[in-house]
């Protein structure tokens, strides 16, 4: 079943905002691998002139997902997600998110068009705190395998 074209263009807002926590920072950190200190070591973030723990920039995809807002579940977007892969994920960061930030998630489906037999989803997010200050924006694409139609004249 194709995806249902109507939802672009619909912007969705988390109905609360993240408390990005030290432990939430860390514990990514050491999922990912990232040893940094400024992500573990209060002392050496406040030494590098930042207020706290520095969070890995990919964290952003973790706090989409603690407060997911594209509607990917609805039933009448039609996507299923046992044919989904992840297709590409793009940041642009104003400045390192910190422990204390309190962020609130907003994305935009802004396009699904057909790419051979496969559907792309892309949307794009903003991340903002509740001060209004803009943290960072995203672009996420996900894949939707065989649930294109086919175009008229092929």
């Amino acid at each position: 079943m194709p995806l249902n074209r109507d939802f672009v263009g619909r912007r969705f807002v988390a109905d609360t905002p993240f408390l990005v926590g030290r432990e939430h920072i860390r514990q990514f950190a050491l999922a990912i691998g990232e040893h940094s200190p400024l992500c573990h070591d209060l002392d050496a973030a406040k030494a590098a002139g930042y207020i706290d723990l520095v969070a890995p920039p990919t964290f952003l995809t973790a706090l989409g997902m603690w407060r997911p807002v594209i509607p990917t579940h609805d039933p009448t977007l039609g996507l299923d997600y046992s044919l989904v892969v992840h297709g590409e994920q793009r940041y642009s960061l104003r400045r390192p998110v910190v422990a204390g930030d309190e962020i609130v998630v907003s994305g935009t489906i802004t396009d699904i068009r057909n790419a051979g037999r496969n559907e792309l989803l892309i949307s794009d997010y903003e991340f903002v705190t509740t001060a209004g200050e803009v943290v960072a924006a995203a672009r996420a694409s996900l894949v939707s395998r065989g649930t294109a139609m086919a175009e008229k004249g092929t």
